[in-house]
């Protein structure tokens, strides 16, 4: 069977990590995994994961490589794309094409799609969407054992080293209070931090190292924590990286586990026994209300619902395709479902593929668009809710003193605010812009606001307009 050889990459190709653009001829000899993804794409972050752990098992016999292509408007810009790739970690060149030119080249029709390539640099084979490693690994493994060795070696790709400044903070993401206290998921240094409302740290959850550990808080590990809540002495983290929702125990420190495996997958509804065969996907928000714990999972597109009470774990909403449709518990769809908030009968979520606010009854597992039009309807407009957008919203947080929501619109870089009862959506002018905000908390007339991509918390109190840095760790 013939196989097509690979078109050079196009010289319109941003190389975001390395001194100079990659050419075709330095991946041969070994297999290449050339990955198209996109740096806000859940199933594109796990896929990147799954590259990242294949290229330090196959070590010198293949090139991993990856292409983003924005979907977002803001995601064009490099040093913006750039940023958010680096939320996660990983030792391979990344290029950026911002107008679709290397898409169209090789043909590709969704995120993620791993194109492999032969030792001769031939396509053999395509990828497509999230699916388990070991099918990957195999399909890698087999153009591995025919690799033939080679008299010259190409040019090697040099990487450039860098990235985010050494700050006190690394993409810090979810924030709540509680009893005067502010709690914040400190993203990229795997650790959740307890401060007073001055920024001092008074305790860290965590070893500040990736991983699955449960057992007191200095040892305990984590791997890019997401949302938190809190109910009393409990704080819920969603651990994104451990595709799993750790608790920790205000009152000892200690950390445990009360749902994941530690590997991408959908849950089974059921009784908890074991909490660590319960198989999540990229948890990334958590919310608490009447004795249950709503888990929001980015990978499956799935609202789920644990009765702390009875340990029972059921699904509230989703049918696990990536949409924005409307609809009673599995006939709804959800699109990258990141931020929740909860209160009495509903639940309200940040749909950040979908740019749309949606809210679910909880009684009768009614999911409402609230604002959004569809997964490829964005912008930025205020107004009433058929003419609003957004522009893939990370967070929310519900006003405790009206009947509002605030809305961190993450891709437009500003605070938005939606009326509840069919209010209108409008935007919250600021004295200065955000950063890829992807936290809120609000207490007291102060909204607190995790500003994730300048690594910060700023505070900002409502009433007179006022915005200042938290200084956290400083």
């Amino acid at each position: 069977m013939e196989h097509t050889l690979a078109p050079e990459f196009p010289a319109s190709l941003d190389w975001l990590n390395t001194t100079e653009p990659v050419r075709m001829a330095q991946l041969r000899g070994k297999v290449c995994a050339l990955a198209f993804i996109n740096a806000g794409s859940a199933w594109s972050t796990q896929r990147l994961n799954d590259l990242a752990h294949l290229h330090a098992r196959h070590g010198e016999r293949l090139n991993v490589v990856a292409v983003h292509v924005p979907k977002f408007e803001h995601e064009r810009d490099a040093r913006r794309a750039g940023r958010r790739l680096r939320r996660q970690k990983f030792d391979f060149p990344v290029a950026h094409d911002a107008d679709w030119v290397a898409w169209q080249q090789f043909g590709i029709e969704a995120w993620p799609t791993v194109v492999l390539l032969d030792g001769d640099g031939r396509i053999r084979e395509r990828v497509v969407g999230e699916g388990p490693i070991r099918e990957l690994d195999m399909r890698v493994s087999e153009l591995v054992a025919g690799l033939v060795p080679r008299s010259r070696s190409p040019r090697p790709i040099e990487l450039r080293r860098g990235g985010e400044p050494g700050l006190p903070l690394r993409f810090p993401v979810g924030i709540t209070l509680s009893g005067g206290y502010l709690y914040l998921a400190d993203s990229n240094h795997h650790r959740v931090l307890e401060c007073d409302q001055s920024g001092r740290v008074l305790r860290q959850f965590g070893s500040g190292g990736p991983g699955f550990i449960d057992g007191p808080m200095e040892l305990a590990a984590f791997n890019r924590p997401h949302g938190i809540a809190i109910e009393r002495d409990t704080l819920y983290v969603a651990d994104s990286g451990n595709h799993a929702v750790r608790r920790i125990q205000l009152r000892t420190g200690d950390v445990d586990t009360v749902l994941g495996a530690g590997r991408p997958g959908s849950a089974e509804p059921g009784i908890v026994g074991d909490p660590r065969a319960v198989i999540l996907d990229q948890p990334r928000a958590v919310a608490l209300a009447g004795g249950h714990l709503y888990v929001a999972c980015a990978g499956d597109n799935r609202i789920w619902d644990l009765d702390l009470g009875q340990r029972e774990l059921s699904l509230l909403a989703g049918s696990g395709a990536l949409d924005v449709i409307d609809g009673t518990g599995e006939m709804a769809a959800f699109a990258e479902p990141v931020g929740l908030t909860a209160v009495q009968q509903a639940v309200y979520v940040a749909d950040a593929a979908g740019s749309a606010i949606r809210s679910i009854n909880v009684r009768t597992r009614q999911v409402q668009t609230l604002v959004g039009q569809g997964a490829w309807e964005f912008g930025r407009a205020d107004g009433q809710r058929v003419d609003a957008r957004l522009q893939q919203p990370q967070a929310l947080a519900l006003d405790p003193d009206s009947p509002r929501l605030w809305i961190a619109d993450s891709g437009n870089d500003v605070l938005r605010t939606l009326r509840l009862g069919g209010g209108e959506l409008t935007t919250f002018e600021l004295p200065r812009p955000l950063h890829g905000p992807s936290g809120l908390a609000v207490a007291d007339g102060v909204v607190w606001i995790a500003d994730t991509d300048a690594h910060a918390v700023l505070r900002l109190d409502t009433r007179d307009g006022t915005m200042s840095h938290v200084p956290i760790g400083e």
